[in-house]
């Protein structure tokens, strides 16, 4: 399957989605008086943990085309703060059991999953069943078939699928993926990207230490390097390798402290990733045929910043990430159009991260994608 470049997505977003799906998007702009248009889309906001109140709340804050209007949590001590602090009713507020109930809510149009990655799936397919537009927290889900399970809920039931690979929407990211998809220095010939944090976990009962729900180096980290890997090069792989470690198994007894993997592309080009949480990097280096670019920090929440080999500079910018990220699918929602980052491209990721395992688990091997 042909790559999407973000200058396709420009020009030609409409096709990555059905016409069906268009058709049901295009419903919240209405221009026949049936439907008001919403100058704001409500956003639910399902999972309470870290990333929701210290990144997505504070984000939707400053969104322009969405704002956060419900609450869905299995933790019932979180609801009086959030509550008081962003000022949501009683009747926007939702528990595991009961967050069907949304669908005949019309101040919710969105559902962001930011749970586990082992619950994905569940919540995703509800929230489609609920007839809820989706943004689902990366990676996508622990497997292939179930991306495409999610996939399948979500044009089942005419809504919207945004993956949140924040990065995509940030400015020099979206830079550099040109550079690869326009050959600004000739074919890129192979590619290194790195991103890891030094963690010393004291709570083994965190989901993060949990193999089985999507914890470990891998799954929490991985994706940003094989993403990047992807954006970077403009190209698909083929095969991959890699090996799973654990440098401090007393910490890390049951998931991957660091991952190192090799991908191969038909052309012959090469990259290399790695992935911790016992290490500190986060680095993008693509090799060209008449140069090179770099990002360092590729994968930070602000400052992601850059060169060029011929001495340009790519300075941060200064937005919001998660805040880019929400509006421009919130646009994409309201004009009916496609997502930038749509299900496929978590799903392709998520081979990936299945393939390097299995190689792992044999020895190293390459294992054809």
């Amino acid at each position: 399957m042909k790559r999407i470049t973000r200058r396709d997505f420009i020009k030609q977003s409409s096709a990555l989605v059905g016409a069906a799906s268009i058709g049901c998007l295009g419903l919240l702009d209405k221009d026949d008086g049936s439907a008001p248009s919403k100058e704001k889309l409500g956003v639910a906001l399902l999972g309470l943990g870290y990333y929701s109140r210290d990144l997505l709340a504070p984000a939707l804050q400053e969104t322009s085309h969405c704002e956060l209007k419900g609450i869905i949590t299995g933790t019932p001590s979180k609801i009086p703060v959030w509550q008081q602090q962003y000022d949501i009713p009683d009747d926007n507020v939702y528990n595991y059991e009961n967050m069907e109930d949304i669908a005949d809510n019309d101040d919710i149009d969105i559902i962001y999953i930011v749970t586990p990655t082992s619950t994905h799936e569940e919540f995703a397919v509800r929230a489609a069943n609920a007839g809820k537009h989706v943004y689902c927290e990366k990676p996508m889900a622990m497997t292939v078939s179930e991306c495409q399970n999610i996939i399948d809920a979500c044009e089942r039931n005419g809504v919207f699928l945004s993956i949140g690979y924040r990065l995509q929407h940030e400015t020099n990211t979206q830079i550099i993926s040109g550079f690869a998809d326009e050959k600004t220095f000739g074919e890129v010939t192979s590619v290194t990207v790195r991103a890891g944090y030094y963690s010393v976990p004291n709570d083994q009962s965190n989901w993060r230490q949990i193999a089985a729900m999507g914890g470990g180096a891998l799954y929490d980290m991985g994706v940003y390097p094989i993403n990047a890997i992807r954006y970077a090069s403009g190209k698909e792989p083929v095969a991959v390798k890699g090996t799973m470690l654990k440098v401090r198994p007393e910490l890390f007894p049951d998931v991957d402290e660091t991952t190192r993997f090799e991908m191969q592309f038909a052309d012959g080009t090469t990259a290399l990733g790695e992935t911790s949480v016992g290490a500190n990097y986060n680095q993008l280096l693509a090799t060209c045929e008449n140069g090179s670019f770099q990002l360092e920090p590729f994968q930070a929440y602000s400052g992601v910043q850059g060169s060029t080999s011929n001495g340009i500079t790519l300075s941060p910018m200064a937005a919001n990430q998660q805040a880019v990220q929400m509006d421009n699918d919130a646009v994409a929602i309201k004009n009916g159009d496609a997502p930038l980052v749509p299900g496929t491209e978590g799903l392709r990721d998520i081979a990936i991260v299945n393939a390097i395992i299995q190689s792992s688990n044999t020895g190293g091997d390459w294992v054809q994608l």
